[in-house]
């Protein structure tokens, strides 16, 4: 039973700001703008169309799509319905969503036919008929979002009792041992993380966040709740392009975005006669010329970025603007989280001593979906097991040390060797594969895959190249391919630093 007097869930979030904030614009969306109240309305009768779909507390509603506000009133909807929502990795090959559709098996799918309708499709081919209720997120007719919405006509809130501590959104993590998983986060999770990253990135009600960045990714999504949970106003584009973030940083007069080193580039060169007024704009110091265009933040974020985090624990679990000035490089602990270093039979290990990172405390997932064995191993001991390593400081702070499977990081994209490899292995002319990461300027790294050729074969590069590109995110293919004879190992291990060395890799995440 719901302990209703104590407890507080999103959708109770999205009530409550319906009476405080009458007024506020709580999206942005193209022609799209609603206040908490208007959102709260369509979020109402979102809430009926699904139940009259079929989907119950625990179900799950899949987003096959950029972008949109649709994923806020899908996150409400799912919030007061007791059920789950998961945005998916719209980049992804058919193959790959055939397998998210698969493994999550969702009552009601809402897809984008714009960029990414054939593929798509073809995942509903391999997905078979009559497992889902399929709504065209850009359609027209009964089988369209609007047209699902509006079947309803009006509608009251549902005033359900729904345990904060129960899931509502699901996140695939990137592949690790070959392949995704998604980690189910509780209402509670999400609000207490969108207070911490609020009271560091000093989101409040004035806040106009643009969400450019991917939201089926946990980066972009925490300061998309964050300003969520303080009443502000979150402004929507379907994909990063420089001239209409300008135009919409200038016309919602936006405080915040998500960019990344490559866009800011853009925007900064766009920008340099001043065509858009940008100046709303809070973002990290620069040079001059983009410090003239901007507001520089100094908010604890930006003058101390970073931490070390998770899919699993709603972005992050150490902050370094909690840590500012300390020993470790990645700052100290969430004060929603407790955290030890561990050795490999779970017994804590002594400052200055490296070992897993666990941790535990509201912000941890509820698990992985339909993943009960992995769940139980990340669980064991009351502790939730990181797979990284990293070290606790004689001052008390934190240093994330490494991956205990390497990740190759591309812009603010984790790859996860083993996924590539995954697809090297596919190839009719490779025997044997490694993966490793090469320093890229302009990217963090760049994936270079590491083959031998079958007995008989020759090796050509851009054709594994394509190879790869067809089964797995065009982001996580190889940039280049090196032929050796034999992948060097230690016992049945690979041994990637003797490749690291060979070829030049370098630059992971968290190694210093």
């Amino acid at each position: 039973m719901v302990d209703v007097l104590h407890s507080t869930g999103l959708g109770d979030l999205l009530r409550e700001h319906r009476r405080s904030w009458p007024q506020q614009t709580a999206v942005v969306d193209g022609a799209v703008r609603l206040t908490y109240p208007e959102l709260d309305d369509r979020v109402n009768r979102i809430v009926a169309a699904l139940a009259g779909a079929g989907v119950s507390p625990g179900d799950r509603v899949l987003w096959l799509g950029q972008n949109s506000f649709r994923i806020v009133e899908l996150l409400f909807a799912a919030a007061k319905l007791g059920a789950i929502l998961c945005p998916a990795n719209w980049r992804q090959t058919a193959d790959e969503m055939a397998f998210v559709l698969d493994d999550l098996d969702p009552k009601v799918v809402v897809w984008q036919d714009a960029e990414i309708g054939e593929t798509v499709q073809r995942a509903r081919r391999a997905f078979g008929p009559g497992r889902a209720r399929w709504i065209q997120h850009d359609g027209d007719g009964e089988e369209s979002y609007e047209g699902f919405v509006a079947a309803v006509g009006h509608a009251t809130d549902p005033d359900r009792a729904i345990d904060p501590a129960s899931a509502v959104l699901c996140l695939y993590t990137a592949a690790f041992e070959g392949r995704p998983n998604g980690a189910l986060l509780s209402h509670t999770a999400l609000i207490g993380q969108g207070l911490i990253i609020g009271r560091l990135s000093e989101i409040d009600s004035t806040s106009v966040y643009l969400n450019c960045g991917p939201m089926f990714h946990v980066a972009t999504l925490f300061s998309t709740l964050a300003t969520l949970v303080h009443a502000g106003t979150n402004v929507f584009t379907p994909r990063v392009e420089a001239e209409e973030l300008c135009r919409l940083i200038e016309s919602e007069r936006c405080t915040g975005a998500f960019l990344v080193g490559p866009t800011f580039r853009q925007i900064r060169e766009l920008n340099r006669d001043r065509r858009y007024d940008i100046s709303s704009l809070r973002a990290a110091a620069g040079r001059d010329e983009w410090n003239a265009m901007i507001t520089v933040d100094t908010s604890p974020w930006v003058r101390h970025p970073g931490g070390y985090g998770q899919t699993e624990v709603v972005g992050m679990l150490s902050f370094a603007a909690f840590g500012a000035g300390a020993l470790g490089g990645h700052g100290r602990t969430s004060p929603l989280l407790q955290v030890r270093i561990v050795d490999p039979d779970d017994r804590e290990v002594e400052p200055g001593e490296t070992g897993e990172i666990t941790c535990r405390g509201p912000l941890v997932m509820n698990g992985y979906w339909n993943r009960p064995e992995e769940t139980e191993r990340r669980f064991r001991n009351g502790w939730h097991h990181t797979n990284d390593l990293g070290r606790r400081e004689v001052d008390g702070s934190l240093t994330f040390v490494g991956p205990k499977t390497r990740i190759i990081k591309s812009a603010a994209e984790n790859i996860y060797p083993a996924e590539v490899e995954g697809a090297l292995r596919t190839h009719p002319d490779v025997a044997d594969c490694a993966v490793i990461g090469v320093p890229d300027k302009q990217w963090t790294q760049s994936v270079v895959g590491v083959v031998v050729a079958r007995d008989g074969s020759a090796i050509d590069g851009d054709a594994v190249i394509a190879h790869v590109r067809e089964r797995i995110a065009s982001y996580k293919k190889p940039r280049r391919i090196e032929v050796v004879d034999a992948i060097p190992r230690n016992g049945f291990a690979v041994d990637y630093d003797a490749l690291d060395a060979r070829f030049g890799g370098g630059g992971y995440p968290g190694v210093g």
